[in-house]
């Protein structure tokens, strides 16, 4: 009899908690947001109607066809998405009200990185240690970095060439497609932020896999795959992290009754593992008196040679965030950037020829000095980002407690607000033809009336802090590829499988290539790349 009653009470609780109370507020209506039309039928009463959408993948797409016809949408009981491009200033610019949502803090280690801290004075403390790392004047010290990895890189492309696509046939033989773009332009990505920011080799592009060691806490070495580790991590966070109350027990619960999650979960242990060994090897390094050229070297201490004295969970954190979005953004656009030249074959051409122009024949790593500045390059890289940009989904913000005016309604405090990039980048009043990949937009004289609503970086003062460095690693490796190279998609309507979580990229994309016919002059060290 005594078990019977609990059970009714704990039935009671859980159904007044989870259907009763979630109605009751959803007709109470305290901040009036009944009014906004919500992204499905459950999305008013809880955020599992939320969750439910980032299971299905891509998210931000189902997004884009609401807001085709609704500026603003109810996207769960306390959280609005916004389609109206000039909502960018009010949510994300620099003189916003409105900080980091919940969302980060929900997600955030033991200590906040500079990507997920929320105290905007302790973002800034940040902000101002790091900021040096990533200025634009110290590019020239990265590019002999990026240029080693890019001969790397080439080492793995002649490796993988075939014969020349016959002229008679458009699709490839299956069995020529012997090089996963994707997969590469990782492994490029994830040695160079490995040696830019940890003066570390780990060797991906050599091996053609991105197997590495980790270690536990208690010293325990072990193999895993690096973006395996990563891409589980995301993808276990990105589809419970929305109802921000009960993440932690979602996550338990995930542990308990699903092996897919499970699976997830133990890889992001791994990922764990990966930071751990990688920031304990290079604070050894440090200790030991070396002095490197790197981000953990800014991280420990100024110019001046003074120690920032940092937490060593604070130093790991930071290291795990330069791990993560350092890398896997980047090459989700390196790898968007050829799949839309390879599907827009004049663009490819047109962009060769620029590049052919500045670059002699026997140039094996196009230096940034004498490609930086190709306007139709960079055009190419931005319509990329634009169309396709490698965050996808609505960077969540938090409205003031006194509330704030978004798109000149008052919006009360408390409240989460977004804007997805794969909208913004979509409206056709700003981008006209929004679906078309045209890289002459950005060249016409009105281009710059469209940079306020390119937010492939964000935008304001927590915009990305290391867009100079991903535009180098990415125009260094676009201009030399398309000047060596030709490629072939696996035939000319093929669409790579995407998947949303944190970021939005191509499971795979199986590429054909093969060298270009340079002309006679080429030199021999055109012929075959030696890489120390």
């Amino acid at each position: 009899m005594y078990e019977i009653l609990v059970a009714s009470v704990a039935s009671l609780f859980l159904i007044s908690y989870f259907i009763i109370l979630p109605v009751v507020n959803y007709f109470r209506d305290p901040k009036g947001f009944r009014r906004y039309p919500a992204l499905n039928a459950i999305a008013g009463f809880t955020d599992l109607g939320f969750m439910w959408e980032a299971q299905k993948g891509f998210r931000s797409k189902t997004l884009y066809e609401m807001h085709k016809k609704h500026p603003v949408i109810r996207i769960g009981p306390n959280s609005l998405s916004y389609g109206d491009v000039h909502a960018i200033k009010d949510i994300y610019g620099h003189s916003t009200k409105c900080t980091k949502d919940v969302f980060y803090e929900k997600l955030a280690g033991t200590h906040f990185h500079l990507a997920d801290v929320v105290d905007k004075p302790e973002h800034a403390r940040k902000r101002k240690v790091l900021s040096s790392a990533y200025a634009l004047k110290n590019l020239e010290g990265w590019e002999h970095k990026v240029a080693d990895k890019t001969e790397r890189f080439i080492r793995g492309c002649d490796a993988a060439c075939t014969a020349p696509l016959s002229k008679e046939f458009k699709r490839p033989d299956p069995k020529d497609l012997t090089f996963d773009y994707r997969a590469w332009t990782n492994f490029f990505t994830l040695d160079a932020i490995a040696d830019i920011g940890l003066s570390e080799r780990l060797g991906f592009l050599d091996q053609g896999s991105d197997r590495v060691l980790g270690e536990t806490m208690d010293g325990k070495l072990h193999y895993v795959n690096y973006r395996e580790c990563l891409h589980s991590t995301a993808r276990a966070q990105s589809s419970i992290v929305w109802a921000y109350d009960w993440y932690k027990v979602n996550e338990k619960l995930t542990r308990l009754f699903s092996s897919r999650f499970r699976h997830f979960w133990h890889l992001n242990e791994g990922w764990n593992d990966i930071v751990y060994r990688r920031a304990k090897q290079r604070l050894a390094r440090y200790e030991a008196g070396e002095k490197l050229d790197d981000f953990f070297q800014v991280l420990m201490e100024d110019k001046n040679g003074t120690p920032n004295n940092l937490e060593w969970g604070e130093i790991v954190a930071e290291v795990s965030i330069m791990l993560n979005a350092g890398s896997d953004t980047t090459a989700i656009a390196m790898n968007n950037v050829m799949f839309w030249l390879l599907r827009n074959p004049a663009c490819l051409a047109r962009l060769r020829e620029e590049v052919d122009s500045v670059l002699d024949p026997a140039e094996v790593v196009a230096p940034y000095d004498k490609v930086k500045h190709l306007p139709y390059l960079r055009a190419c890289l931005d319509e990329s980002l634009r169309i396709t940009p490698p965050t996808t989904f609505g960077l969540p913000r938090r409205t003031p407690p006194e509330g704030a005016p978004i798109l000149g309604e008052y919006i009360p405090g408390n409240t989460s607000v977004s804007i997805s990039a794969y909208v913004a980048h979509r409206d056709p009043s700003v981008f006209p033809d929004p679906e078309r990949y045209d890289p002459d937009r950005w060249l016409q004289p009105n281009s710059k009336d469209m940079q306020p609503y390119f937010v492939a970086f964000s935008a304001g003062a927590r915009g990305c802090i290391g867009r100079n460095i991903s535009y180098l690693e990415q125009t260094v490796l676009l201009a030399s590829v398309v000047h060596r190279y030709e490629f072939a998609l696996p035939h000319p309507g093929w669409e790579p499988e995407l998947w949303e979580s944190m970021n939005c990229g191509a499971k795979t994309m199986p590429l054909k290539v093969w060298r270009r016919d340079l002309g006679a002059g080429v030199a021999a060290e055109a012929e075959k790349v030696e890489v120390a």
